[in-house]
């Protein structure tokens, strides 16, 4: 008699399971469904990432400055959903909007699974985004950083070139070289070791790796430096988060340039990666040319 009853019961309990698992999908519908608002602030702002006091620090002060992109993706009244990309670390961010009176705030978090994780406290100024970081881990060199955004549409150009009004100096490497004399009496002074850096070509301003194919011809006399800038002009056309100082010294003061990503490898055009390889097998034969500049 059970065994009947619970046979009769049967498609009433299965129905009544549809319905709870109707309802449980229903209320997530709904949430999911909840409208995105402030659409127009959607896309990438970029500018400079930078120290609060650089007075309170003393040695190289070459990684004080960086570019920050905060790659706005999706706004809703609880949720913001968006990516930083600095030093060529990209992280998702998570927080929320407030808007008061149409004063518009972020706070915006990073996950804090890296050492350098922190909290974006923003605020819309006009067309601006300011506003101040603080890492997670304060034992940090750089705990607190301040930062102006403005929005860039990011687009592939083939034709960009680094701006020629500029020198390019590889602060970040240099030989220590001392300076011999000889005196009447023919004994030999050694007087004090001065720095020699690393120095570009203007064969950097006139070859464009994106849209020439090079030959041989174009690459075998040049400088190292000069070989590796122009490879790297080409990712930087294509967005890429340059990780090393170097390129990040050569690229963040650029205009056009927007770090997206951190790996282009399937952007790139074929020209590209036939450039590329000629590019890096002269690069491993090639030498550098140290000249003395004053800082």
């Amino acid at each position: 008699m059970k065994r009947i009853l619970l046979l009769a019961l049967f498609p009433f309990l299965m129905l009544s399971c549809r319905d709870t698992k109707k309802t449980n999908e229903q209320k997530k519908a709904v949430e999911v469904a909840q409208p995105e608002i402030h659409k127009e602030l959607y896309g990438f702002w970029v500018g400079d990432f930078y120290t609060i006091d650089e007075s309170e620090y003393e040695g190289d002060m070459s990684d004080a400055v960086k570019k920050l992109n905060i790659n706005i993706k999706k706004i809703t009244k609880d949720t913001v959903i968006a990516q930083s990309v600095v030093s060529g670390n990209s992280r998702p961010l998570l927080g929320k909007l407030s808007d008061d009176g149409g004063k518009i705030t972020f706070v915006l978090d990073e996950p804090g699974s890296d050492k350098y994780d922190g909290k974006f406290e923003i605020t819309l100024v006009g067309d601006t985004l300011i506003g101040k970081w603080n890492a997670y881990k304060t034992e940090l060199k750089w705990p607190e950083r301040q930062f102006k955004l403005v929005k860039k549409a990011f687009t592939y150009n083939a034709n960009l070139m680094l701006p020629s009004e500029s020198s390019y100096v590889d602060w970040s490497d240099h030989k220590m070289i001392k300076r011999v004399d000889t005196a009447e009496d023919g004994k030999i002074d050694t007087l004090e070791a001065n720095a020699f850096y690393r120095s570009a070509s203007d064969q950097i301003f006139k070859l464009n790796a994106s849209t020439t194919m090079l030959k041989e011809e174009d690459v075998k006399n040049l400088r190292k430096l000069d070989l590796q800038i122009i490879k790297n002009t080409i990712f930087a056309r294509h967005g890429y988060a340059f990780k090393k100082q170097t390129f990040r010294n050569f690229f963040d003061p650029v205009e056009w340039y927007v770090p997206v990503k951190n790996n282009v490898d399937n952007d790139l055009t074929s020209i590209e990666n036939k450039n590329i390889k000629l590019l890096d097998r002269f690069t491993k034969y090639a030498e550098d040319n140290y000249d003395a500049f004053g800082r």
